[in-house]
């Protein structure tokens, strides 16, 4: 498939497939690129949420994730239903944001951030929006990276705990391990950077 085909199916209308279970519509997604572009609803603003605490870059983000959605799009017939749709969605996004810094092996600040909840945020707004999520993306990067990445699945991709096993080939409890510790550490993290600020 092309990227053309991947903007034709974000504009595609679900005719009924807004009922249906994950799992069934990838099956659909086989033959019917309208059960695809509900997919890519479901999970665009949670593949690129995660990417984006990953990378710290809006541009990276956003290219990382239409990559993640178009591989999917092209290797759909590989879902064979072993663990949730979601899982195997995010386990594209974790390769495709390993092959960007096995690429990269640089640090690349967050300068842009995307307001979006609210189509026309105030400077102040974007000024607090984007401190933000600096310290969060510098916060969680200077974590262990099974940490990291367990959080920034659990947190910014919204899976569940044995998603994110799945994912990441770990144990629901071991997941639930790294979470918990990655956030306790995260929470020290940000309260020494907020200590440390003027």
């Amino acid at each position: 498939m092309h990227t053309e085909q991947l903007a034709l199916i974000k504009h595609a209308p679900s005719a009924g497939l807004d009922t249906q279970d994950d799992e069934t519509l990838a099956r659909q997604a086989r033959d019917d690129p309208q059960a695809f572009a509900e997919l890519y609803s479901r999970f665009l603003d949670r593949v690129y949420r995660f990417i984006l605490i990953r990378t710290g870059s809006v541009q990276d983000a956003q290219d990382l994730t239409s990559q993640t959605f178009l591989a999917a799009l092209e290797s759909i017939d590989k879902y064979g239903g072993r663990g949730s749709f979601g899982g195997w969605l995010f386990g594209i996004a974790r390769h495709k944001v390993a092959d960007h810094y096995r690429r990269r092996r640089i640090d690349v600040p967050l300068d842009d951030v995307e307001w979006m909840h609210h189509p026309d945020p105030s400077p102040e707004e974007i000024a607090d929006t984007r401190l933000q999520l600096d310290r969060v993306s510098r916060a969680l990067q200077s974590l262990d990276g099974q940490q990291a990445e367990a959080l920034a699945l659990r947190v910014f991709g919204e899976l569940c705990a044995s998603e994110v096993g799945q994912v990441m080939g770990k144990t629901e409890n071991a997941v639930k391990m790294l979470v918990h510790r990655g956030l306790r550490k995260l929470q020290e993290r940000l309260e020494y950077t907020l200590e440390v600020l003027p």
